[in-house]
């Protein structure tokens, strides 16, 4: 089934989300080493047909990417050439360590699960993802910053404001 898969790309750790077949809704899937995350995309894509990824772009509040930005320029490369066919859309990822936190809280974890960095990466993914899902239904636009490194392996699309 064709699915798209939000990546939360950390320098360590990396947190995936998948869409259900319709691409409507966003589900938490898995935390990755950083350092696995290509073999473990690859062994997913055996089992379902991945046609879209969306990855978090660090943006600072003023619009301007952040300094983890550069850990996520040096991924897409790589994710471009392990599926050079799969389009790949940035997302402006502000406040979803924070979304991810208030999620948590409202769904009654505890404290303790709440400081599992590992549950809010892959929480942060799903919603990465759901706001691409969220926007695409109605408009095919997606986030692109100006700094984005160039590359003719992904997509970038200008977002409508």
């Amino acid at each position: 089934m064709d699915r798209i898969i939000g990546i939360d790309y950390g320098r360590r750790r990396c947190g995936l989300a998948e869409s259900d077949p319709l691409g409507i809704f966003a589900s938490a899937l898995d935390t990755i080493d950083s350092t696995k995350l290509i073999d473990y995309l690859k062994k997913y894509a055996t089992s379902e047909r991945i046609i879209r990824f969306v990855v978090g772009y660090p943006v600072n509040l003023d619009g301007r990417p952040s300094e983890a930005k550069a850990h996520v320029d040096a991924f897409l490369p790589l994710l471009s050439k392990a599926f050079p066919e799969v389009p790949v859309t940035l997302e402006d990822e502000r406040f979803t360590s924070v979304l991810a936190h208030r999620v948590m809280i409202d769904g009654g974890m505890k404290a303790s699960q709440r400081r599992d960095k590992a549950s809010v990466d892959k929480i942060s993914a799903a919603i990465i993802l759901q706001s691409y899902l969220d926007r695409s239904s109605g408009s095919s636009a997606s986030f692109d910053p100006s700094h984005v490194p160039d590359s003719q392996s992904f997509s970038k699309t200008r977002r409508k404001r």
